[in-house]
């Protein structure tokens, strides 16, 4: 979510000091967030509720545009475990804020600093996106209902896919969430047309299928009702999914949200739009770079692991991963 925060002249807010480009964060699970306690860092959603809930005079404090990341809410005021510091609105425009809720270029917009056309949302740079709050707020893309979206026709939130109602999708159609690919109603999948989850195959209806058409799960053919024993390093081995214990890392997404300040100098030319509308971009990893993600955010223990499952094989690990797995764990 973006919003304000508003500190003394000092940058400082409850003894805390803040900088612009920097992301504080708490060590405050999202089920214990509290507002008014310690465990957050508070900000407001509008200008207005500022000066309603702190002690703050917009006219006479310094006022930053942030990103939150988990949050609660209590009347207009929000805490958040999260805080990322975007930018110090300065004197002129902080004045133009405050005495003006226009700042629109584009026509018959109800909301606020739209340059789009027929907005009744807040800060849209698209067409014809609707709601308020809760929906329809920072679309770059057009007829956007939900939040955050860069593409088109979504009414989820954070879709950089088109047509999407779920949320967090890069591909089109979907209703489910976190699908890179396209019109599932289930989530997580790289496939098409899957009602379940975790699917790399199409038109899946159980889960984890890499092959097409199966109810069952973990298939790699066509049609299968059940689950089959597992195939490890090219080898059978007489176990099911649930008998072997596959390292955690290894569970990785294969799409990542890419935030301002992690953004590579190319990105941010490429995702401009979607950076200064959202603060940040979804992002669609290759399959082998994904894999290498997870292995470097690994510990040494993990990595281990590997070398205990059914069959293992290095050469077929590297092959799948480009990681020799062997190679780097002797060098740990």
């Amino acid at each position: 979510m973006i919003g304000y925060k508003a500190t003394d002249k000092d940058g400082c807010c409850r003894g805390f000091k803040f900088e612009v480009g920097k992301t504080y964060t708490k060590d405050t699970p999202k089920e214990e967030l509290e507002c008014c306690t310690d465990k957050v860092f508070h900000f407001c959603r509008e200008l207005f509720a500022i000066e309603k809930e702190s002690n703050y005079k917009l006219s006479e404090s310094r006022l930053f545009e942030v990103i939150a990341g988990d949050y609660v809410r209590s009347g207009d005021k929000y805490g958040t475990n999260s805080l990322t510091i975007l930018r110090e609105i300065e004197e002129e425009e902080k004045l133009e804020l405050i005495n003006s809720g226009d700042w629109n270029s584009g026509n018959r917009n109800s909301g606020n600093r739209n340059s789009g056309n027929r907005n009744s949302g807040d800060w849209n740079s698209g067409d014809w996106n609707s709601g308020d709050w809760n929906s329809g707020d920072w679309n770059s893309g057009n007829l956007n209902s939900g939040d955050w979206n860069s593409g088109d026709w979504n009414s989820g939130n954070l879709n950089s896919g088109n047509r999407n109602s779920g949320d967090w999708n890069s591909g089109d159609w979907n209703s489910g969430n976190l699908n890179s690919g396209n019109r599932n109603s289930g989530n997580r999948n790289s496939g098409d047309w899957n009602s379940g989850n975790l699917n790399s195959g199409n038109r899946n209806s159980g889960n984890r299928n890499s092959g097409d058409w199966n109810s069952g799960d973990w298939n790699s053919g066509f049609f299968n009702s059940n689950e089959p024993n597992i195939r490890m390093f090219n080898k059978d081995t007489n176990l099911k999914r649930e008998e072997i214990d596959i390292p955690l890392w290894c569970y990785f997404n294969l799409t990542v949200w890419v935030s301002h300040d992690t953004a590579t100098e190319e990105e941010k030319v490429k995702h401009k739009q979607e950076i200064e509308t959202c603060g940040g971009f979804l992002k669609t990893l290759e399959y082998k770079e994904a894999w290498r993600l997870a292995w470097d955010k690994a510990s040494k223990k993990e990595h281990k692991q590997l070398l205990k499952l059914p069959n293992w094989d290095n050469e077929v690990f590297k092959e799948i991963t480009g990681i020799d797995a062997e190679s780097e764990i002797a060098k740990e």
